[in-house]
């Protein structure tokens, strides 16, 4: 996985990861019901159950921090097909923190899905956060905000990733 965070206001981030199953599947199931299909991948059962909220998690050494988010699938759609291969699937998604929204970055990502083999899709988020608080926000950014924004994403989109699998058979 490769991800890069870059600094600017916003602050620019990007992750990618691979999944082993075709890309009409993934589409198929990134179109069904994309706010369900993420929140299963981010969040435990009984958590799902009492809130339609998000939990992002980091683990960091020995201790796992959390938070609760609001994510919103803004629109989803398809580029054109060219030359009779399938065009990248694109869903824009937002969050922020349900509680205490002014002590958490905000974020506006386009997660895309694009094949690369009849077995193989990569799957890619791009985005910008905010950090806030601020001149006290930006220099804890600086320091190591960025750091656990990219460590959030990436475990955001393993988590996906994981989910696509368990949810898509192994054709092999």
């Amino acid at each position: 996985m490769h991800c890069e965070a870059i600094m600017a206001t916003p602050h620019a981030i990007s992750c990618k990861e691979h999944v082993t199953r075709p890309f009409r599947d993934v589409s198929a199931v990134l179109r069904r019901d994309p706010l369900d299909l993420l929140q299963r991948a981010t969040t435990s059962a009984s958590a799902r159950a009492e809130s339609l909220a998000t939990t992002l998690r980091l683990g960091l050494g020995g201790l796992d921090v959390s938070v609760d988010v609001r994510l919103h699938v803004r629109r989803c759609h398809e580029d054109r097909v060219v030359d009779g291969a399938p065009g990248a699937l694109r869903l824009e998604l937002s969050w922020d923190a349900m509680k205490n929204p002014k002590l958490f970055p905000s974020m506006l990502a386009e997660l895309v899905a694009t094949p690369l083999s009849d077995a193989e899709t990569r799957v890619e988020i791009q985005g910008a956060y905010w950090t806030p608080m601020g001149a006290a926000g930006a220099v804890f950014d600086a320091a190591v905000g960025h750091r656990l924004a990219e460590a959030v994403l990436r475990r955001f989109l393993v988590d996906l990733v994981e989910q696509l699998r368990r949810e898509i058979p192994d054709r092999n």
